[in-house]
């Protein structure tokens, strides 16, 4: 009864069949502008307006298309980011990295630390946690990671910047999180939003990976009243020791961007990167109220198109 309901939407309801359409990878070749158009529409509700975007989901659509640069590549790469960023801020708050393969059947795993983490540099779900390498499923992780390794991340959000990052494997030492709040020892996640070089917000996620949650705050670490992707935080995160500091080092890594999300980690009272992000959500996370999504909308200041001068 379930697959018969199933191919009776698939028949009737168009934005569904192009849903499970995309999902099967059958609009790879449609133009990035009408992937992109025809997507936001059954995400958001409404009509992508590329010719004067005003919320930030819309100007996010519009970087994708627009805002293209070679420099990118190097950014979304989790490998070849750390040195990017360390010649930036420097190499003390890069955590620390073990190994890094092109092959699954490369990695060492016989010779890995009893806990550490496992990521794909080209994508955002290839991520493996190691908290006791006694119980860890060997071939389950390595089945997930081939399968990633075959995945073009570019495809399924049209992020530009990762169509060419190389795909890769690294492991990186394992850190645990002490902060309140978090539960088995899982870090809080908090990322920095700049526009156009200025850090003006911070998410704090907490329980990453079990059932996310998220609180805002601005740079005065006064509680934003919005909702984003994530249900909110059921307790109030703390203020965080470095929390200025983490605006500051944003600042540095973000100066000359129109917009960028900065990843930060906090473990016994010391600062460590984690990742860049150009489109949050890609674009496609509902943004509650939808003042707000105006309001971020109105702090992106978007360039030139590439190639206008």
């Amino acid at each position: 009864m379930r697959i018969l309901n199933g191919i009776k939407k698939y028949i009737a309801d168009s934005d569904y069949r192009w849903q499970i359409n995309d999902l099967y990878g059958l609009y790879k070749n449609m133009p990035d502008d009408k992937y992109l158009c025809r997507k936001f529409k059954i995400k958001m509700g409404y009509e992508l307006n590329l010719d004067n975007p005003q919320t930030f989901n819309e100007k996010i659509q519009w970087l994708k298309l627009y805002d293209r640069k070679d420099i990118y590549t190097t950014m979304v790469d989790k490998y070849a980011v750390k040195k990017y960023v360390s010649d930036i801020i420097g190499e003390e708050y890069i955590i620390p990295l073990i190994g890094v393969w092109d092959r699954v059947e490369d990695i060492p795993f016989d010779s890995l630390p009893e806990q550490f983490v496992l990521k794909c540099t080209h994508d955002s779900h290839g991520v493996v946690i190691c908290r006791d390498k006694k119980t860890l499923d060997i071939q389950a992780v390595k089945a997930k990671l081939k399968k990633a390794l075959k995945t073009n991340y570019y495809y399924r959000f049209r992020e530009w910047p990762y169509k060419n990052v190389k795909p890769r494997i690294l492991a990186e030492q394992y850190m645990e999180g002490t902060e309140s709040g978090s539960h088995n020892h899982i870090l809080n996640d908090y990322k920095v939003y700049t526009f156009n070089g200025e850090a003006k917000m911070c998410v704090i996620n907490q329980d990453r990976g079990i059932h996310t949650t998220a609180a805002y705050f601005d740079r005065d670490f006064h509680q934003i009243d919005m909702r984003w992707g994530f249900d909110p935080c059921p307790v109030t995160p703390s203020k965080p020791e470095n929390y200025l500091k983490m605006f500051a080092l944003a600042e540095k890594i973000a100066a000359g961007q129109t917009q960028l999300r900065v990843d930060f980690y906090e473990v016994d009272g010391k600062l460590y990167f984690g990742e860049i992000t150009f489109f949050d959500g890609s674009g496609f996370d509902k943004i509650e109220p939808v003042e707000m999504d105006y309001k971020l909308g109105s702090w992106i200041h978007l360039p030139n198109k590439e190639g206008e001068k």
